[in-house]
């Protein structure tokens, strides 16, 4: 196990998972209110949709990706066909969607979503699961508050049952996401899969729960006064009827957290956690009364340490991001590449000074393609980031940089990208590196007249990385 000296900040992500709490006051109730009530209906698919049933493709998913298919079926007239696009295809980047009834269902009766699948090869879909529901429910201010993913589950070529257990049922008396999916190409290539039978039951046969927070590390972090960040990590684990461990990604509001010291570090019901004074305080959880396996010991100290101030003459510099230039146009920090990207984050502030922080890192863009920037009378690229976990001999970050060509477009043959890793004898864990790398060290960058991305690599062998001062210059 890592130990960690991760700094922990308030950030918005530019896709995924937002959290809010709702507050209320306490006032009697009067005898004559009526409650509302959800139906139990445990039907999601069965030869068609079942009452209030929504599809909504993702942003970027092959809009046609779904049908329904009336040839192929494990039982009955017809089943859910899901058609991945191949890698470049126009129509789409990858299938996905949710499935939702928005006028909300009381699944508290059951304790799996079970369903049958089989491929046209075999495969591994990306991301499947209940209880994602694009924020629009008309009972809840949380955003899909109750959200679980099966990764990568293996499907085959013949009719297989899937059991993809609830984690929590007394929490789903309202739930608005029936069911949704996300996958891609795999190595390339397009497929078809389908799914029938697709329905909420109650087996009777989803013991042993082993609910997990961190990945089940524990983990000893360093932060600072008034910054904070999330619960990561979250995980359950049952035993299913047919002896395997069934493992999933869940959101926080399964869980119940805990401080040991709320005066130094607090923590909210959707696991946001706030460093609120000096000393050390131990963050657990449990699930549904069993605990957590995993816990962060979180140390807040003083005043953060901000990256050295650049001092080159702004006539000399083309700034991507730095408090100390005037920046370019830029798109995005993190422009989520869904379904394959697990790193999350993005610009930050403390005290008044800007910064990149990204956790879960496996690779990461920001692209500035609105104008593409012309660098090619530069000679360097500077970057600053800090690594505050251990360095591990494995570990590496690269840095690549994308130019679009002469048609200034991603796409097509004029397009080129070169890469220049930093291996872990160049990595210090705690404090600043300043990068100055040539930028004819980017031997296959054919052009710089449009550069238009910069990506971040670790392959996840460094999960957190914070970033300032990303310029090109010339001496």
């Amino acid at each position: 196990m890592k130990n960690k000296k991760r700094i922990y900040t308030k950030f918005t992500l530019l896709l995924g998972l937002i959290f809010a709490v709702s507050v209320s006051c306490e006032r009697e109730v009067s005898g004559d209110v009526d409650f509302a009530t959800f139906s139990n209906s445990a039907d999601v698919y069965i030869d068609g949709f079942s009452g209030g049933l929504e599809y909504l493709p993702f942003l970027g998913s092959k809009l046609n990706a779904f049908t329904v298919d009336g040839n192929e079926t494990y039982l009955g007239e017809s089943s859910m066909r899901f058609d991945v696009p191949n890698e470049g295809d126009p129509s789409g980047a990858f299938a996905g969607a949710i499935f939702p009834d928005y006028g909300g269902r009381d699944l508290s009766g059951y304790d799996a979503l079970t369903f049958w699948a089989k491929g046209t090869k075999a495969a591994t879909i990306n991301e499947i699961g209940f209880g994602n529901d694009f924020g629009q429910s008309k009972y809840r201010t949380v955003e899909s508050q109750y959200l679980v993913t099966k990764r990568n589950l293996r499907i085959s070529t013949t009719w297989t049952k899937y059991v993809i257990p609830i984690p929590d049922p007394s929490k789903l008396t309202a739930e608005s996401g029936m069911f949704w999916y996300a996958e891609g190409p795999e190595n390339g290539d397009g497929f078809t899969f389908w799914i029938d039978e697709l329905k909420y039951e109650k087996l009777g046969t989803v013991a042993q729960p082993q609910p997990a927070i961190f990945n089940g590390e524990d983990e000893v972090v360093t932060t600072f006064l008034d910054v904070g960040s999330t619960v990561t990590g979250l995980t359950q684990t049952f035993n299913l009827g047919s002896g395997i461990n069934q493992t999933v990604s869940i959101a926080p509001s399964y869980f119940t957290f805990t401080s040991t010291d709320n005066e130094v570090a607090r923590v909210s019901d959707t696991g946001v956690i706030s460093a609120v004074g000096l000393g050390t305080a131990e963050i657990t959880a449990s699930l549904a009364g069993v605990k957590a396996k995993g816990s962060l010991t979180l140390t807040v100290g003083g005043s953060f340490e901000f990256a050295p101030t650049p001092t080159r003459d702004a006539a000399n510099v083309i700034s991507i991001f730095s408090d100390a230039y005037t920046n370019v146009p830029v798109d995005f920090y993190n422009g989520f590449f869904a379904p394959f990207q697990t790193t999350l984050g993005g610009v930050i502030e403390i005290s008044n000074n800007e910064l990149i922080e990204y956790t879960e890192l496996n690779f990461v863009a920001t692209e500035f393609k609105n104008p593409t920037v012309d660098a090619s009378a530069m000679t360097h690229f500077h970057v600053d980031i800090r690594i505050e976990e251990t360095i591990d001999a494995a570990d590496f970050i690269s840095i690549e940089l994308g130019d679009f060509g002469p048609n200034a477009a991603f796409g097509g043959d004029d397009d080129s990208s070169s890469r220049v890793t930093i291996d872990s004898g160049g990595l210090t864990s705690g404090q600043w590196i300043s990068l100055d790398i040539p930028l004819s060290d980017f031997t296959t960058l054919t052009s710089r007249s449009n550069l238009a991305q910069i990506f971040f690599i670790s392959d996840a062998t460094i999960s957190t990385l914070l970033v300032d001062n990303m310029y090109f210059y010339t001496e």
